[in-house]
């Protein structure tokens, strides 16, 4: 499922951060600080909060009310630190990923908002907006979370972790045990599963949320590949942080592996900067976006240019 060029540059920079461990402790703290706070802010944006980076930073550090906020909103991020210390603890044991953890995640993410339904399976119907997608019946999800837990530790094994983790997302939206608290409580379990593999957590960010949605609806109708590429892509995306974070220099990067913007990167090749951004926006040329600016590399344009000969 996994396209051929990001799946090999999936396997080289997970291999190169392996080969790091034991990772600097002080890199690591710093860009964790970082990433949880985007991550964060990112998967409650994309259910509709209003907080902003900043302001969601505010309330994680100081504690402080954001005036003009809902008091829900303050518990949406107090809540989900909370679902990620329990995630990132139970990402370093041994024991196997059940329904029983993910309900434990959920009740974590509803805490104090719905505390009645937290950590329950849902008993009426639920619809999503914006989809013809209609989520089973209420009596049929005990089972169904039975049978996806069946699946994760059974067939599922046989997946690339990426894939296994993509499509476990997909599948608990699809069933959508719960009243409210789907969409974080999916995003958080498919970063359970990657971490519990080695990889670092994986942001879905809100500036992709169209896509995200998008690539979730291919996905129920049996086309799975667009969504597992785009959860693959932003897995590198925290490879490649985590790889410039923890990597020691003793000398600057080689010319040909120094990040660039696309507009420099395209002189000198074939390609225009509109292109390469289309590359790169599909996964086909490597390449990170820093706020809303992508960057590659002249040796990921030579692999690409050499790829399609």
């Amino acid at each position: 499922m996994i396209e051929a060029r990001l799946l090999n540059r999936l396997q080289r920079k997970k291999t190169q951060l392996d080969d790091l461990r034991p990772l600097p402790a002080a890199a690591v703290r710093r860009l964790n600080e970082q990433l949880t706070v985007e991550w964060i802010y990112n998967s409650n944006a994309i259910e509709g909060s209003t907080l902003t980076l900043k302001e969601t930073q505010l309330i994680l550090e100081t504690g402080l009310t954001i005036g003009g906020k809902s008091l829900r909103e303050h518990f949406e991020v107090i809540n989900h630190k909370q679902a990620i210390e329990y995630v990132e603890a139970l990402s370093t044991g041994e024991a196997s990923i059940t329904p029983f953890h993910v309900r434990q995640i959920h009740q974590l993410v509803l805490t104090h908002i719905d505390d009645d339904n937290a950590g329950q399976y849902r008993n009426l119907p639920v619809y999503i907006t914006g989809t013809a997608y209609e989520p089973p019946e209420a009596w049929e999800v005990v089972h169904l979370m039975s049978e996806w837990g069946d699946w994760l530790n059974g067939p599922a094994l046989l997946l690339h972790p990426v894939e296994r983790a993509a499509l476990a997302h997909h599948r608990l939206v699809a069933i959508h045990p719960f009243i409210d608290g789907n969409g974080r409580t999916a995003r958080l379990v498919m970063n359970l599963l990657l971490m519990y593999e080695g990889y670092p957590p994986t942001i879905i960010k809100r500036a992709n949320r169209r896509q995200y949605y998008r690539v979730l609806a291919q996905a129920d109708e049996e086309n799975e590949s667009p969504l597992v590429n785009f959860v693959g892509r932003a897995v590198e995306r925290s490879l490649t942080l985590y790889l410039e974070a923890c990597t020691p220099r003793t000398a600057p990067p080689a010319s040909e592996d120094e990040w660039i913007p696309l507009r420099e990167a395209a002189q000198g090749t074939p390609y225009s900067q509109e292109y390469l951004s289309l590359l790169a926006r599909k996964g086909r040329l490597e390449a990170i976006k820093r706020g809303r600016i992508w960057y590659t590399t002249r040796r990921a344009i030579a692999t690409y240019r050499a790829s399609v000969g």
